[in-house]
Protein backbone atom coordinates (compact mmCIF):
# COMPACT_ATOMS: atom_id res chain seq x y z
CA UNK A 1 0.00 0.00 0.00
CA UNK A 2 2.61 2.49 0.76
CA UNK A 3 4.61 1.65 -2.29
CA UNK A 4 1.25 2.26 -4.64
CA UNK A 5 0.87 5.67 -2.26
CA UNK A 6 4.24 6.77 -3.02
CA UNK A 7 4.46 5.68 -7.08
CA UNK A 8 0.85 8.02 -7.37
CA UNK A 9 2.27 10.83 -5.28
CA UNK A 10 5.60 10.76 -7.41
CA UNK A 11 3.25 10.60 -10.71
CA UNK A 12 0.82 13.67 -9.25
CA UNK A 13 4.11 15.54 -9.00
CA UNK A 14 5.67 14.56 -11.95
CA UNK A 15 2.63 14.61 -14.02
CA UNK A 16 2.40 18.57 -13.24
CA UNK A 17 5.26 19.82 -15.01
CA UNK A 18 4.10 18.05 -18.69
CA UNK A 19 0.47 18.83 -18.16
CA UNK A 20 1.25 22.79 -17.11
CA UNK A 21 3.88 23.29 -20.55
CA UNK A 22 1.15 20.95 -22.47
CA UNK A 23 -1.46 23.48 -21.47
CA UNK A 24 0.92 26.27 -22.59
CA UNK A 25 1.73 24.42 -26.10
CA UNK A 26 -2.29 23.64 -26.58
CA UNK A 27 -2.91 27.68 -26.43
CA UNK A 28 -0.22 28.42 -28.66
CA UNK A 29 -1.13 25.74 -31.36
CA UNK A 30 -4.75 26.50 -31.51
CA UNK A 31 -3.77 29.76 -32.80
CA UNK A 32 -1.89 28.50 -35.38
CA UNK A 33 1.37 28.77 -34.12
CA UNK A 34 4.12 26.20 -33.23
CA UNK A 35 6.30 26.93 -30.32
CA UNK A 36 9.38 24.25 -30.31
CA UNK A 37 10.78 26.35 -27.54
CA UNK A 38 8.85 24.66 -24.58
CA UNK A 39 12.26 22.54 -23.35
CA UNK A 40 14.10 26.47 -23.28
CA UNK A 41 11.19 28.33 -21.67
CA UNK A 42 11.28 25.62 -18.94
CA UNK A 43 15.12 26.64 -18.51
CA UNK A 44 14.46 29.79 -18.03
CA UNK A 45 11.55 29.29 -15.85
CA UNK A 46 13.49 26.82 -13.37
CA UNK A 47 16.58 28.97 -13.15
CA UNK A 48 14.31 32.21 -12.15
CA UNK A 49 12.06 30.23 -9.36
CA UNK A 50 15.19 29.31 -8.06
CA UNK A 51 17.47 32.85 -8.52
CA UNK A 52 14.00 34.44 -6.91
CA UNK A 53 13.47 32.23 -4.25
CA UNK A 54 17.03 32.76 -3.15
CA UNK A 55 16.33 36.53 -2.98
CA UNK A 56 12.83 36.40 -1.14
CA UNK A 57 12.08 32.76 -0.20
CA UNK A 58 8.17 32.92 -1.49
CA UNK A 59 7.57 29.99 -3.78
CA UNK A 60 4.58 32.18 -5.07
CA UNK A 61 6.88 34.75 -5.70
CA UNK A 62 9.82 32.44 -8.12
CA UNK A 63 6.29 31.16 -10.04
CA UNK A 64 5.42 34.60 -10.82
CA UNK A 65 8.63 35.53 -11.70
CA UNK A 66 8.73 32.80 -13.92
CA UNK A 67 5.41 33.26 -15.48
CA UNK A 68 6.70 37.12 -16.24
CA UNK A 69 10.43 35.39 -17.50
CA UNK A 70 7.75 33.55 -19.87
CA UNK A 71 5.98 35.82 -21.06
CA UNK A 72 9.08 38.31 -22.12
CA UNK A 73 10.73 35.66 -23.83
CA UNK A 74 7.03 34.62 -25.72
CA UNK A 75 6.55 38.02 -26.78
CA UNK A 76 9.95 38.30 -28.80
CA UNK A 77 9.41 34.64 -30.38
CA UNK A 78 5.30 36.31 -31.16
CA UNK A 79 7.24 39.53 -32.45
CA UNK A 80 9.29 36.84 -34.42
CA UNK A 81 6.60 34.26 -35.56
CA UNK A 82 3.71 36.59 -36.00
CA UNK A 83 4.83 40.19 -36.70
CA UNK A 84 7.76 39.52 -38.70
CA UNK A 85 6.37 35.97 -39.71
CA UNK A 86 9.52 34.34 -39.32
CA UNK A 87 10.05 30.47 -39.88
CA UNK A 88 8.42 29.23 -36.71
CA UNK A 89 10.03 25.82 -36.47
CA UNK A 90 13.66 27.84 -36.75
CA UNK A 91 12.91 30.57 -34.48
CA UNK A 92 11.54 27.89 -31.61
CA UNK A 93 14.59 25.75 -31.86
CA UNK A 94 16.39 28.81 -31.42
CA UNK A 95 14.30 29.88 -28.34
CA UNK A 96 15.32 26.87 -26.78
CA UNK A 97 18.62 27.21 -27.21
CA UNK A 98 19.20 30.47 -26.05
CA UNK A 99 17.38 29.45 -23.04
CA UNK A 100 19.29 26.35 -22.26
CA UNK A 101 22.26 29.10 -22.54
CA UNK A 102 21.24 31.72 -20.88
CA UNK A 103 20.01 29.51 -17.57
CA UNK A 104 23.15 27.16 -17.51
CA UNK A 105 25.20 30.62 -17.22
CA UNK A 106 23.01 32.23 -14.70
CA UNK A 107 22.19 28.58 -12.99
CA UNK A 108 26.24 28.49 -12.47
CA UNK A 109 25.88 30.61 -8.82
CA UNK A 110 23.33 28.13 -8.00
CA UNK A 111 23.99 24.87 -9.23
CA UNK A 112 23.72 22.20 -5.98
CA UNK A 113 21.82 24.46 -3.66
CA UNK A 114 18.59 23.56 -2.60
CA UNK A 115 15.80 26.17 -2.79
CA UNK A 116 15.23 28.58 0.06
CA UNK A 117 11.56 27.82 -0.59
CA UNK A 118 9.08 25.37 -1.99
CA UNK A 119 5.81 24.92 -2.74
CA UNK A 120 4.83 22.50 0.25
CA UNK A 121 1.75 20.09 0.54
CA UNK A 122 -1.82 21.04 1.82
CA UNK A 123 -3.84 18.05 3.16
CA UNK A 124 -7.61 18.39 2.83
CA UNK A 125 -9.45 17.22 5.96
CA UNK A 126 -11.16 14.27 5.56
CA UNK A 127 -10.00 13.10 1.74
CA UNK A 128 -6.54 12.88 2.82
CA UNK A 129 -7.47 10.23 4.66
CA UNK A 130 -8.66 7.87 2.15
CA UNK A 131 -6.39 4.71 2.25
CA UNK A 132 -4.05 4.81 -0.67
CA UNK A 133 -5.03 7.64 -2.84
CA UNK A 134 -5.83 10.09 0.06
CA UNK A 135 -2.07 11.06 0.66
CA UNK A 136 -1.63 10.95 -3.16
CA UNK A 137 -3.69 13.22 -4.14
CA UNK A 138 -5.18 15.38 -1.44
CA UNK A 139 -2.28 16.12 0.27
CA UNK A 140 -0.47 17.67 -2.69
CA UNK A 141 0.58 21.75 -2.90
CA UNK A 142 -1.85 24.06 -4.03
CA UNK A 143 -0.34 24.22 -7.84
CA UNK A 144 -0.98 20.81 -8.39
CA UNK A 145 -4.56 21.52 -7.65
CA UNK A 146 -4.50 24.99 -9.54
CA UNK A 147 -2.38 22.81 -12.90
CA UNK A 148 -4.90 20.00 -12.80
CA UNK A 149 -8.47 21.04 -11.95
CA UNK A 150 -8.73 24.95 -12.21
CA UNK A 151 -6.54 26.00 -15.29
CA UNK A 152 -7.52 22.79 -17.63
CA UNK A 153 -11.08 23.22 -16.66
CA UNK A 154 -11.30 27.05 -17.40
CA UNK A 155 -9.40 26.72 -20.51
CA UNK A 156 -11.46 24.39 -22.23
CA UNK A 157 -14.65 25.99 -21.04
CA UNK A 158 -13.67 29.52 -22.79
CA UNK A 159 -11.87 27.36 -25.22
CA UNK A 160 -15.27 25.34 -26.56
CA UNK A 161 -18.03 27.30 -24.52
CA UNK A 162 -17.82 30.60 -25.48
CA UNK A 163 -17.66 32.98 -28.12
CA UNK A 164 -14.52 34.09 -27.85
CA UNK A 165 -13.67 30.54 -27.42
CA UNK A 166 -14.51 30.03 -31.18
CA UNK A 167 -13.06 32.98 -32.48
CA UNK A 168 -9.88 31.46 -31.23
CA UNK A 169 -10.10 28.01 -32.64
CA UNK A 170 -11.39 29.90 -36.06
CA UNK A 171 -7.39 31.97 -36.35
CA UNK A 172 -5.73 28.40 -36.15
CA UNK A 173 -7.85 26.72 -38.54
CA UNK A 174 -9.36 29.77 -41.17
CA UNK A 175 -7.32 33.35 -40.29
CA UNK A 176 -8.66 34.27 -43.76
CA UNK A 177 -12.09 34.03 -42.63
CA UNK A 178 -11.39 34.95 -39.33
CA UNK A 179 -10.05 37.88 -40.19
CA UNK A 180 -12.99 38.61 -42.58
CA UNK A 181 -14.92 38.18 -39.65
CA UNK A 182 -13.50 40.80 -38.18
CA UNK A 183 -11.47 38.91 -35.27
CA UNK A 184 -8.08 40.33 -34.78
CA UNK A 185 -5.80 37.69 -36.02
CA UNK A 186 -2.57 39.23 -35.22
CA UNK A 187 -3.83 40.11 -32.19
CA UNK A 188 -4.78 36.95 -30.77
CA UNK A 189 -1.86 34.64 -31.82
CA UNK A 190 0.64 37.18 -29.93
CA UNK A 191 -1.49 36.94 -26.72
CA UNK A 192 -2.19 33.25 -26.95
CA UNK A 193 1.76 32.39 -27.94
CA UNK A 194 2.78 34.80 -25.07
CA UNK A 195 0.16 33.25 -22.28
CA UNK A 196 1.60 29.80 -23.38
CA UNK A 197 4.92 30.91 -23.76
CA UNK A 198 4.72 31.73 -19.83
CA UNK A 199 2.86 28.24 -18.96
CA UNK A 200 6.01 26.74 -20.26
CA UNK A 201 8.32 28.92 -18.09
CA UNK A 202 5.51 28.32 -14.93
CA UNK A 203 6.55 24.52 -15.86
CA UNK A 204 10.11 25.35 -15.24
CA UNK A 205 9.65 26.66 -12.20
CA UNK A 206 7.22 24.73 -10.79
CA UNK A 207 9.72 21.57 -11.63
CA UNK A 208 12.74 23.20 -9.76
CA UNK A 209 10.18 24.83 -7.12
CA UNK A 210 7.88 21.10 -6.38
CA UNK A 211 9.18 18.31 -7.38
CA UNK A 212 13.18 18.86 -7.73
CA UNK A 213 13.58 21.30 -5.22
CA UNK A 214 17.08 22.80 -6.45
CA UNK A 215 18.59 23.67 -9.62
CA UNK A 216 21.37 21.84 -11.95
CA UNK A 217 21.86 22.00 -15.44
CA UNK A 218 19.76 19.91 -17.67
CA UNK A 219 17.13 19.78 -15.03
CA UNK A 220 14.53 20.06 -17.92
CA UNK A 221 15.71 16.86 -19.45
CA UNK A 222 13.89 16.87 -22.59
CA UNK A 223 10.19 17.33 -20.38
CA UNK A 224 9.62 20.34 -23.11
CA UNK A 225 9.64 17.93 -26.03
CA UNK A 226 7.82 15.37 -23.91
CA UNK A 227 4.92 18.01 -24.02
CA UNK A 228 5.33 18.94 -27.40
CA UNK A 229 4.36 15.52 -28.18
CA UNK A 230 2.09 15.30 -25.98
CA UNK A 231 -0.01 18.00 -27.50
CA UNK A 232 -0.64 16.11 -30.36
CA UNK A 233 -1.29 12.54 -28.83
CA UNK A 234 -3.98 14.85 -26.64
CA UNK A 235 -5.54 15.89 -30.22
CA UNK A 236 -4.44 19.70 -28.74
CA UNK A 237 -7.58 19.84 -26.42
CA UNK A 238 -6.83 20.82 -22.44
CA UNK A 239 -8.14 18.29 -20.44
CA UNK A 240 -7.00 15.51 -22.35
CA UNK A 241 -3.38 17.44 -22.31
CA UNK A 242 -3.37 17.14 -18.86
CA UNK A 243 -4.09 13.62 -18.15
CA UNK A 244 -1.74 13.03 -20.78
CA UNK A 245 0.67 15.10 -18.71
CA UNK A 246 -0.65 12.51 -15.38
CA UNK A 247 -0.29 9.58 -17.31
CA UNK A 248 3.79 10.07 -18.32
CA UNK A 249 3.71 11.27 -14.46
CA UNK A 250 2.81 7.47 -13.79
CA UNK A 251 5.64 6.51 -16.12
CA UNK A 252 8.12 8.67 -14.76
CA UNK A 253 7.32 7.48 -11.28
CA UNK A 254 7.88 4.38 -12.23
CA UNK A 255 11.01 4.21 -13.01
CA UNK A 256 12.09 6.34 -10.23
CA UNK A 257 10.57 3.52 -7.97
CA UNK A 258 12.08 1.16 -9.83
CA UNK A 259 15.69 2.60 -9.09
CA UNK A 260 15.19 3.22 -5.75
CA UNK A 261 13.85 -0.37 -4.68
CA UNK A 262 16.64 -1.88 -7.14
CA UNK A 263 14.28 -3.86 -9.23
CA UNK A 264 16.74 -6.39 -11.60
CA UNK A 265 16.39 -3.67 -14.80
CA UNK A 266 19.36 -1.46 -15.98
CA UNK A 267 18.69 2.00 -14.18
CA UNK A 268 18.98 3.34 -18.20
CA UNK A 269 16.20 1.89 -19.33
CA UNK A 270 13.86 3.36 -16.19
CA UNK A 271 15.20 6.38 -17.02
CA UNK A 272 14.20 6.08 -20.59
CA UNK A 273 10.80 5.29 -20.29
CA UNK A 274 9.40 8.73 -20.13
CA UNK A 275 11.05 9.08 -24.29
CA UNK A 276 9.96 5.23 -25.08
CA UNK A 277 6.58 6.26 -24.06
CA UNK A 278 6.29 9.33 -25.95
CA UNK A 279 7.99 7.36 -28.60
CA UNK A 280 4.86 4.48 -28.36
CA UNK A 281 1.92 7.06 -27.62
CA UNK A 282 2.87 8.95 -31.17
CA UNK A 283 3.29 6.24 -33.03
CA UNK A 284 0.00 4.42 -32.22
CA UNK A 285 -1.85 7.48 -33.20
CA UNK A 286 0.13 7.79 -36.88
CA UNK A 287 -1.00 3.67 -37.16
CA UNK A 288 -4.28 3.73 -36.43
CA UNK A 289 -4.95 7.33 -38.23
CA UNK A 290 -7.43 6.39 -40.47
CA UNK A 291 -10.18 6.12 -37.44
CA UNK A 292 -8.38 9.00 -35.22
CA UNK A 293 -7.70 11.69 -37.97
CA UNK A 294 -10.71 13.28 -36.72
CA UNK A 295 -10.08 13.42 -33.30
CA UNK A 296 -6.00 14.00 -33.71
CA UNK A 297 -6.60 16.41 -36.53
CA UNK A 298 -4.19 19.39 -35.94
CA UNK A 299 -5.52 22.99 -36.63
CA UNK A 300 -5.69 23.39 -40.22
CA UNK A 301 -3.29 26.86 -40.38
CA UNK A 302 -0.90 25.48 -37.51
CA UNK A 303 2.56 26.48 -38.71
CA UNK A 304 1.44 28.57 -41.52
CA UNK A 305 1.66 32.43 -41.04
CA UNK A 306 -0.53 34.81 -41.88
CA UNK A 307 -0.62 37.62 -44.76
CA UNK A 308 -3.25 39.73 -44.59
CA UNK A 309 -2.75 40.70 -48.14
CA UNK A 310 -3.03 36.94 -49.32
CA UNK A 311 -6.59 35.24 -49.49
Amino acid sequence: MDLLTGLLTTAVLAGGVLALAALGEVLAERVGVVNLGVEGLMALGAITGIATVAAVPSPWLGFLAALGVGALFGMVFAAATVLIKANQVLCGLALTLIGNGLSATIGRAYSGMPARATFEGVAIPLLSEIPVIGRAIFSQNLLVYLIYVILPVAVSIVMFRTRHGLNLRAVGENPAAADAAGIPVTLMRFAYVTAGSALAAGAGAYLTLAFVPGWSEGVVAGRGWIAVALVIFAGYRPLAAVLSGLLFGFITALGFVGQARGWPVAPAFLSMLPYLGTMGFIIVPVIAWQRMRRIMAAPAALGLPYYRDVR
